[in-house]
């Protein structure tokens, strides 16, 4: 029963979020949906409040600031993958404010922006476009009004999802540091770390492989696959863990990754990274040494 209460407790704030999008958006919203929906939140909250509570006290009394002990209780509240569909839902959010603003995540002083959405834009504006010609359409065959008008949120919500994806995935790049690190990222999905002392090499390899957006090979090899393809493969000395969209721990030794320019990327992987480390570009095929 605690398990299903904070499944519907996360469930519910992303349903709360999706409500408030849509009233910001001057869509409107059926005075009964927005009932139903603020009694179904007060409810579950009420159910949850006093598990809560518990836990913030118990974690003040270990010590805790107060600002801990609140993530504390809510940790143990939601469970972590509700807990990463909000945080999702709220980094696309800001992510449209960045990509309207022009203001890229993550790229500090000195760093190198490794774009990777061009395979992509097109597939996204054309999805882009059958939500929206979706939307009309059945805004217009739909008779029935409380049909009409959750059909007309669920929508526009998923305009909004394509293009704040779209969004999250034009600033948030894949980024070399002035220190030789890499990081690559998918929007606000995938977010992986590698030092610059990890890196043994780095090359142009086109592939096309099959699969999902992260595919794991059995040798350790991990696919982050943008439009069907990769472009660089980075070798590792050590193995680095990350995360999977829905949370679940990978451990890679390889990483492949696509880069609009993965000639640039390769070049940026040569900077302030480990002596000895090899980059490898096109043909002619040259080992060019890291400095």
């Amino acid at each position: 029963m605690s398990r299903r209460g904070a499944w519907a407790l996360g469930a519910l704030v992303a349903a709360e979020a999706v409500l408030a999008a849509c009233l910001v958006a001057g869509v409107p919203v059926p005075e009964p949906v927005l009932w139903g929906a603020e009694l179904c939140m007060t409810a579950v909250l009420l159910w949850r409040l006093p598990r809560a509570v518990r836990a913030h006290r118990d974690a003040r009394r270990r010590g805790l600031t107060r600002r801990a002990a609140a993530w504390t209780a809510l940790c143990d509240t939601v469970p972590a993958p509700a807990r990463r569909l909000i945080r999702h839902e709220l980094a696309l959010s800001v992510s449209l404010v960045r990509w309207i603003a022009r203001r890229p995540h993550g790229v500090g002083e000195g760093a190198v922006a490794v774009p990777y959405t061009g395979a992509q834009t097109a597939t996204m504006y054309g999805f882009l476009f059958v939500s929206v010609v979706e939307t009309v359409v059945l805004a217009l065959v739909i008779p029935w009004p409380v049909v009409h008008a959750v059909t007309l949120v669920l929508d526009v919500w998923g305009c909004f999802f394509v293009l704040a994806m779209h969004a999250a995935c034009v600033v948030r790049p894949h980024v070399v540091g002035a220190d030789g690190s890499l990081r690559l990222r998918y929007g606000a999905l995938v977010d992986i770390r590698v030092p610059a002392g990890r890196i043994a090499a780095a090359r142009v390899d086109r592939r096309f492989p099959d699969g999902r957006l992260v595919t794991l090979a059995g040798d350790g090899t991990v696919d982050l696959v943008v439009g069907g393809q990769t472009t660089v493969t980075v070798e590792l000395t050590e193995p680095v863990t990350f995360l999977r969209p829905l949370g679940a721990p990978v451990e890679a030794r390889v990483l492949r990754f696509h880069a609009d320019d993965p000639r640039a990327a390769v070049a940026a992987l040569g900077v302030g990274a480990v002596p000895g480390a090899r980059v490898t570009l096109p043909s002619p095929a040259v080992d060019v040494p890291r400095r």
